[in-house]
């Protein structure tokens, strides 16, 4: 595991130290021309992220409860992490702010990597924990996913599909923990595409990052939530109230931050 997340931390200090040119990729798209900014810095996050998976699936292999073929439910996680990261202190400029960045994400990291090794074996005794710990953090990567989006002032061609893929796999993993492993695709595929709908009717109005991001992870988290509640037989009248508290909390707290 340290050898995991030293390959990874190393990665990320390179974008650091890098002074990679910039290079100006254009594409045409049903009668748009779409371009895009590219540079050796976006390519190691990427390659960091498929480090992150293949070590995983390394790591677990010295766990004695591992079975064939399960581990690739805890790569989700893990490797959506990395790329957060990446994409955060891609666009923190660099000053201490960038450090502080770095020293969060790699606490993150190393708790999401120790989670995950735990929730392997549902009969061990700090299972519950980590499974709380994975469904926090899952929906914490999403909004620093969020805020890092808004921050950046990127295209919202770029943003949607990220909002979706983000949302998506939080979504899925949390999900598949809370619901004894079970896989609910069209639940998280769903989330995903209406995270990404109100992360464009979102895009143009001015709102801070925080903001942004707390306005996205309300509906994001609600309908999480609701996914579970009616996944375990819950009546849809008995399910609604814990969510739509939620979403009013977190909306709540994105009026209040400024």
């Amino acid at each position: 595991m340290s050898v995991l997340t030293a390959a990874v931390l190393l990665a990320f200090g390179l974008t650091r130290v890098l002074n990679a040119p910039q290079h100006e990729v254009a594409l045409g798209l049903a009668g748009l021309d779409l371009s895009f900014t590219f540079n050796l810095n976006i390519l190691i996050v990427l390659l960091a992220a498929g480090l992150t998976a293949s070590g995983m699936d390394w790591l677990l292999q010295t766990h004695p409860s591992i079975q064939q073929g399960e581990t690739r439910e805890h790569w989700l996680l893990p490797t959506l992490t990395v790329l957060v990261i990446g994409i955060a202190l891609y666009s923190l400029p660099p000053t201490p702010v960038w450090w502080l960045g770095f020293g969060l994400g790699a606490a993150i990291l190393l708790v999401v990597f120790l989670a995950e090794f735990v929730v392997v074996d549902p009969a061990d005794s700090r299972y519950p924990v980590a499974t709380t710990i994975l469904t926090v953090l899952a929906f914490v990567i999403f909004l620093i996913l969020a805020v890092a989006l808004k921050a950046s002032a990127s295209r919202l061609i770029l943003v949607a599909p990220a909002l979706f893929l983000g949302a998506s796999l939080a979504a899925l993993r949390t999900l598949h923990l809370r619901l004894s492993e079970r896989w609910e695709l069209a639940w998280a595929v769903g989330i995903g595409i209406i995270a990404a709908q109100l992360g464009a009717a979102l895009h143009y109005l001015p709102l801070t990052p925080v903001r942004f991001g707390l306005g996205l992870l309300g509906p994001v988290y609600a309908l999480t939530i609701l996914a579970v509640s009616l996944a375990n037989g819950a009546s849809f009248r008995r399910a609604v109230p814990e969510s739509a508290v939620m979403l009013i909390l977190l909306w709540s707290l994105g009026i209040w931050f400024q």
